[in-house]
């Protein structure tokens, strides 16, 4: 995997980006040039803002679907065709192939970061088990990216219209999440977040930490770690001047950041405690962002649909919320 250190700034080449294709069994490249077809249509973008990695077969395949007009449109982007990809896929299912040319994307993708082509990325999706299958032993593509990116901190950002939630722990079992939900961690989480909200949104967020136990622990009476460890986190990051409150009961806190605006962010203990909440809400307007590392990603929030590929019913509104957050980060230009 190409390493892209943290300390080296990417030269500034406008609102450049690169889309991934993802795994080709899957729905990605029919979302991935849709998306694109509407943020040149409707979005304001040009042709000149993207690079395609991925298999150019792919690529063409998609832009079967389009109508003539927008065929032509995404037809100047430029694309640069995944090297040692598989030239037989099995379409609709995980295999080592798939997950072969979902990688060999990605990595064309952060190649070309490194060399300053692109300033970010938008990654449409792999399958865990395909990647496995094809030798490379991630559990998802924000290991893989902390891991290019020099070993960084990293924390994965789920948001809609409606709700922004950070994880203080990703894709691990959830016995074993718990034993990393430490105070160390959750302070880590909440500076991280609150960076990328100063520096990509503007403003200083105003943060609610959800509490690991129901009801927030009840005071000790049903568990200790809010006492032992949140509440340490907390302090900790207040002294910093950032705008935390918690812990609160999980069953409520999400409410009161959707319905109050009472946050503008919530950090969740583990994976399914904050990605219920803002899966619940739809998942055609989310989007997925890497928070924490030296240049942009993001990602549509949900997978590779094996069950859709190659029918022309994939709704690209997830991928195209994400490459429009994406595009709306460049262009506030300052660096986390």
């Amino acid at each position: 995997m190409p390493r892209i250190h943290p300390a080296v700034e990417t030269p500034s080449t406008g609102a450049r980006l690169g889309i991934t294709l993802g795994d080709p069994a899957g729905i990605g490249p029919e979302v991935a040039i849709k998306a694109l077809a509407l943020s040149l249509s409707h979005e304001g973008a040009s042709p000149e803002d993207f690079e395609i990695f991925g298999r150019g077969e792919d690529v063409r395949s998609a832009l079967s679907l389009l109508t003539k007009a927008d065929r032509q449109a995404v037809k100047q982007i430029v694309v640069r065709e995944a090297r040692q990809a598989p030239t037989s896929i099995p379409p609709g299912r995980d295999s080592a192939a798939g997950g072969e040319a979902a990688y060999q994307a990605l990595r064309g993708g952060l190649d070309a970061i490194g060399s300053g082509l692109i300033r970010g990325i938008v990654t449409a999706p792999i399958s865990k088990r395909a990647l496995h299958l094809a030798g490379h032993l991630y559990p998802g593509h924000t290991e893989l990216l902390a891991e290019a990116a020099g070993g960084v901190p990293v924390r994965m950002m789920l948001s809609n219209p409606e709700l922004a939630v950070v994880l203080v722990t990703i894709h691990l079992p959830l016995r074993q999440a718990l034993d990393l939900i430490t105070t160390e961690s959750i302070v880590e989480t909440i500076r991280i977040a609150h960076r990328h909200f100063v520096s990509f949104e503007g403003k200083a967020p105003r943060i609610g930490v959800a509490g690991l136990n129901p009801h927030a622990g009840e005071g000790g009476l049903l568990g200790r770690e809010e006492i032992d460890l949140i509440v340490p986190a907390i302090d900790i990051v207040r002294q910093d001047g950032i705008l935390v409150e918690g812990p609160f009961a999980p069953d409520t806190i999400f409410m009161r950041a959707r319905a109050t605006r009472e946050f503008d962010l919530v950090i969740a203990q583990y994976h399914d405690q904050g990605l219920i909440p803002v899966k619940y809400l739809g998942v055609e307007h989310g989007v997925n962002t890497t928070l924490g590392l030296p240049f942009i990603r993001t990602s549509p929030d949900h997978g590779t649909a094996f069950d859709l590929a190659g029918q022309n019913r994939a709704d690209p509104t997830s991928m195209l919320e994400a490459i429009g957050q994406a595009r709306r980060y460049l262009a506030r230009g300052k660096r986390q």
